[in-house]
């Protein structure tokens, strides 16, 4: 299929400016012609022009972040409440979305849309760039006439999700890097350093500490072998991911990471307030209960906390409520259990789920801000009692030596 761009007049006359996917200009001119409007220009899309044109990179290796999405909800959402027509409000927001490839893509929904689809049919064809939750939340808007509302809470529940994501990946970004340059300098000691040390020991033809001696057998063991570690490492990363990949690896795997000290409550921290979060959103966006835990249980990573998910989903089609299973797993906190069997009670689920959602957002910041103040000093003393028991352990016989000599 090729990219098209087209200028041409609609009904009303007015001008409209567009991409159009077809395999031909002949198949392109047809569509548009279906699609009611007069065209004045036509081309292909090519990668030279500066008018934001879609390269082959862009087209196959570009990627749609959650935060264009974001922003593109938050314009949608505005126009749609601004009772603007649908396909003129996806031609302004065509014209605002600076990604190339979610530019082709709502140039695509777009024209399903002017051909008569409804909008959430035209964006699950893009699985890519609108997930699940999406979708259902779109048809459950278009479907109760408040599609505007939807949007803007979409729009709200995608940027706290960037927050929450930012937060995490901001505090680990500090610790990771310190361990990445202790790494290297490990490694540049062992493969530069110590070798040269070695000579001026045999020089001397003095006995070496035992320490300094395991020090050079490490040396000579990755210069010499350096493949064999690297094939190691390389197999066992591959056998690893193989394994956590199986139903058992998965689920031993999952739960070890929720006893993991330090990471493990804050893993558990996350995993509830992305259900807490998602749960409140598609509820409170009028989508069915059952389909809003099939979508839940979809989203969350941990296998443990699928399967009470999943258990929980069960006994409500039964007429049972979602707090006991829930409560029977372990999986999740009793505040948790506490407040989503309020919410059962008072008919005000999305409201308890919301705060639920809220309270363990802000218990992850707090968490994230605890463990970065003590994975820092940590990372500090580990690279200092490392590198200087290296240092001592080359240097100080090397004196000793000097002080005999």
């Amino acid at each position: 299929m090729v990219l098209f761009e087209y200028k041409a007049l609609d009904p009303t006359g007015k001008t409209i400016r567009g991409i159009i996917e077809s395999d031909s200009e002949k198949g392109a001119r047809t569509k548009l012609k279906k699609n009611s409007l007069y065209l004045t220009e036509i081309s292909e899309k090519s990668a030279n022009k500066k008018s934001g044109a879609i390269t082959t990179k862009s087209l196959f290796f570009g990627r749609v972040k959650i935060t264009d999405v974001s922003l593109a909800t938050r314009q949608l959402a505005s126009l749609v409440k601004a009772n603007i027509p649908l396909v003129d409000a996806l031609s302004a927001l065509i014209d605002q979305t600076e990604n190339e490839r979610l530019k082709t893509i709502f140039s695509n929904v777009r024209q399903d849309v002017n051909e008569g689809s409804a909008l959430a049919k035209a964006l699950s064809k893009h699985p890519k760039a609108f997930t699940n939750i999406f979708v259902n939340m779109v048809e459950a808007g278009e479907s109760s006439g408040t599609l505007g509302l939807i949007l803007i809470r979409l729009a709200e529940f995608l940027e706290s999700q960037v927050r929450l994501k930012n937060k995490v990946s901001s505090a680990l970004m500090y610790p990771l890097l310190m361990l990445l340059v202790a790494f290297a300098l490990l490694i540049g000691i062992f493969i530069f350093v110590i070798p040269k040390i070695v000579g001026i020991f045999e020089s001397m033809n003095k006995p070496m500490p035992i320490q300094t001696q395991i020090l050079i057998g490490i040396s000579n063991f990755l210069i010499n072998y350096w493949w064999l570690v690297a094939s190691i490492g390389f197999f066992s990363f591959v056998f690893f991911n193989r394994y956590i990949h199986t139903l058992n690896g998965r689920t031993r795997w999952d739960g070890f990471k929720l006893k993991m000290p330090l990471f493990g409550p804050l893993i558990r921290m996350l995993a509830v307030a992305r259900f807490s979060s998602t749960m409140a959103t598609l509820l409170s966006g009028g989508v069915p209960i059952l389909t809003a835990m099939n979508i839940v249980k979809n989203i969350v990573s941990n296998t443990l906390i699928m399967n009470a998910i999943t258990q929980a989903r069960e006994n409500i089609t039964e007429g049972q409520s979602i707090a006991e299973p829930l409560k029977k797993s372990q999986q999740f906190p009793p505040l948790v259990i506490h407040m989503i069997a309020i919410g059962e009670k008072t008919g005000e689920l999305p409201q308890m789920l919301q705060n639920v959602s809220q309270t363990y957002e802000e218990q992850v910041a707090v968490k994230i801000e605890g463990l970065t103040s003590l994975l820092e000093p940590a990372m500090i003393i580990f690279m200092g009692v490392v590198v200087g028991g290296i240092v001592i352990s080359i240097f100080i016989p090397l004196i000793d030596l000097n002080n005999i000599t």
